[in-house]
């Protein structure tokens, strides 16, 4: 499916070691994937091919959550120069939540990402994994989509999980939400 597709010329995403070891992370990154979803399971292997061809590990840390699965080696991937990404992978079967924040604070207390390294995977690295450079940074050129915390930090952001820290989210520049209806 993934080659016939290539030929078509679609973007490509692969998922893969949800379950177990398998050789879909290698395959993924030798057909050029976009990003490899799940990547709970993964060896050395794995991460060298991945690094090389720049996928995007994304990591679901509510799914290992929900569902009481192993907690992948996030570090082990990061120091291997691997892009990372955090997503909520939202489905009533394994993973039934759409909180980013949630996910940041599992990602920091269960698989041992920094604050700084789960909020970049959250913002940079979920762009990155839909092949789109316009998002996940804030510099000339891109959208200003932001979200303002109302917390003394962003280190809150996963250290009250749980807790809506919102103060007002802006898309294109544009507010779009505020507390209170400020």
């Amino acid at each position: 499916i993934l080659v016939k597709a290539k030929q078509f010329g679609f973007g490509l995403k692969i998922h893969a070691n949800q379950l177990g070891q398998s050789e879909a992370l290698k395959l993924g990154a030798e057909l050029g994937v976009t990003s490899a979803d799940h990547c709970t399971y993964f060896d050395n292997s794995d991460i060298e091919a991945i690094v090389k061809s720049n996928v995007v590990a994304t990591l679901l840390p509510a799914t290992e959550f929900s569902t009481n699965s192993p907690y992948p080696d996030a570090q082990k991937l990061i120091a291997a120069g691997a892009l990372v990404a955090i997503a909520t992978n939202c489905n009533p079967g394994s993973s039934f939540t759409t909180s980013m924040p949630f996910c940041v604070a599992v990602a920091v207390r269960e698989m041992n990402f920094t604050t700084e390294q789960a909020i970049w995977s959250a913002t940079r690295g979920g762009a990155l994994a839909l092949a789109n450079d316009s998002l996940g940074r804030l510099v000339i050129g891109c959208s200003a989509d932001i979200a303002v915390v109302d917390a003394p930090s962003y280190v809150h952001l996963a250290y009250r999980p749980g807790v809506s820290l919102i103060d007002s989210t802006y898309i294109n520049g544009q507010r779009v939400y505020a507390k209170g209806g400020k």
